[in-house]
């Protein structure tokens, strides 16, 4: 008998005859004599939905009443299926982030997962329930519900996965696996068999949208094991481990982009030491997060800082920069540009080969794809574009880098 933990995005609960489909797949899983624990979203469209709603009646809702207000879109998910399964003859139940002993921290709709108290869940294991756990949530040590924002119930699965220390975790959305590049994108997109935490997270942290990077640390940190795969098909999905020597024959694992990007860029900065921190101390306050960072001294001694962020953030960034200006220097200044993209080449095989770069900044040139800031790790490339370029830039890198040919084994 094993112990599998599975994920259920919304788009795989997304209608009443999905709930079915998701009920007949993990009553098969019991049937072969296996215990089930399912973390399942809110139906496909609630959630923006509820948003919607909230921000009808307020402009900018309180974080907390929206805590409270999305929870309820996969606890409705949780009952639907308990109820499908029910139906089937399987002994379910389900179960709120409360009730799943999941203890969280951090501010409203951004929670951190602290720490499971799995002796619930266990209890119903014990006595040969399914257990539907609603993702995306928890309770603080004062009682006040969190959600997890952006990729939530990946990291519920995969936290769930670590404290019952389950056989196999898999994460079932609506693809079936992780591909070399978006399939809408390069249509050539072949299907990776594995992939490495460090890769994966790499991925996810560069616009790959099948999971977020925080659910792929928390599986690396806990030695989770897991597999992609889709919900609508029994297709051998990806699976996620720990790298292993062969891993390192392949040179480049993958291709992500990232839309809606912009730049910040703060001039006529004196070059001494502490400006760098006030500046990320700031952004770090508002709670946005930065990506690129660039930071050069000109001739004259003064310094220039650039660093990329999420679109959405630029108005808030700009809010927050603005009174730190003076402290740096009567003459600094913010300037922006919005439109950008961002490209990534991946794969831990960077770190036993050269002329990557070299090799994908001469794809961009040869397209006439001018790049702006270059941002590198030990198994990551990455550059802004002009947003209206980055298919195509996309697609000349994967041809670049043969993508689309199975490695030699």
């Amino acid at each position: 008998m094993a112990l599998i933990v599975q994920k259920y995005g919304g788009s795989s609960v997304g209608s009443l005859d999905r709930i079915r489909n998701v009920a007949s797949r993990i009553k098969k899983l019991r049937d072969e004599g296996n215990q089930v624990v399912a973390v399942v979203s809110a139906m496909g469209g609630v959630t923006d939905k509820l948003i919607a709603m909230a921000q009808e009646l307020n402009e900018n809702p309180p974080e907390r009443e929206l805590d409270v207000l999305l929870s309820s879109g996969e606890q409705q998910s949780i009952a639907l299926l308990a109820t499908a399964l029910q139906s089937m003859g399987v002994d379910a139940v389900s179960a709120t982030g409360r009730q799943a002993g999941i203890v969280t921290s951090g501010s409203h709709t951004r929670g951190r997962i602290e720490n499971i108290n799995p002796s619930m869940l266990q209890g119903y294991l014990d006595e040969g329930k399914v257990i539907i756990v609603a993702g995306f949530q928890g309770v603080t040590q004062q009682g006040l519900i969190h959600t997890l924002g952006r990729g939530g119930s990946d990291l519920t699965a995969i936290a769930v996965a670590a404290a019952l220390k389950a056989d196999l975790c898999q994460i079932l959305t609506d693809v079936d696996g992780v591909y070399t590049c978006d399939p809408r994108v390069v249509k050539n997109a072949r299907k990776l068999p594995e992939i490495s935490y460090d890769e994966m997270l790499e991925m996810a942290s560069s616009g790959s949208k099948v999971m977020q990077s925080r659910s792929v640390e928390f599986a690396k940190k806990y030695g989770v094991v897991f597999e992609v795969c889709s919900s609508l098909n029994n297709n051998p999905g990806t699976i996620v481990t720990e790298e292993h020597p062969a891993m390192e024959a392949v040179v480049i694992r993958g291709v992500s982009i990232e839309r809606s990007q912009a730049r910040v860029t703060i001039t006529d900065i004196p070059d001494r030491p502490g400006n760098s921190a006030k500046i990320l101390g700031a952004l770090a306050d508002a709670e946005i997060n930065v990506d690129m960072i660039v930071s050069n001294i000109a001739s004259d001694g003064m310094a220039r800082h650039s660093f990329t962020m999420h679109t959405n953030d630029l108005g808030r960034a700009q809010a927050a920069l603005k009174p730190v200006l003076g402290e740096l220097s009567a003459d600094a200044q913010i300037e922006t540009e919005a439109g950008l993209a961002k490209l990534s080449t991946v794969g831990i095989g960077m770190r036993s080969h050269s002329g990557v770069a070299a090799k994908m900044f001469k794809a961009l040139g040869d397209a006439n794809i001018n790049i702006g800031m270059i941002s590198t790790s030990e198994i990551k490339i990455s550059v802004t574009v002009d947003e209206t370029e980055i298919e195509d830039a996309a697609r000349v890198v994967h041809e670049a880098f043969d993508l689309d040919k199975k490695p030699e084994a």
